[in-house]
């Protein structure tokens, strides 16, 4: 199995960042490594994530904007 981000803009059209991590082994790596780069996804103009599993969306999009109080 094969798990990867899907990195998008806040239209849902998809984007790249300038360094993309490929595929994961696990969906705890994949969470593990989100959790550590998102800020720096979000400066280089990534608004939203979404993880698929295979290809297969497994949830998502998930925005990497903090929550409006």
């Amino acid at each position: 199995m094969a798990w990867e981000w899907r990195f998008e803009k806040a239209d849902g059209s998809t984007t790249e960042p300038s360094s993309a991590p490929g595929d994961f082994g696990t969906q705890g790596d994949a969470e593990s490594w989100i959790g550590e780069i998102w800020q720096e996804l979000l400066q280089e103009g990534v608004d939203q994530v979404t993880l698929l599993e295979d290809g297969v969306e497994v949830y998502g999009p998930m925005s990497l904007h903090a929550a409006e109080e």
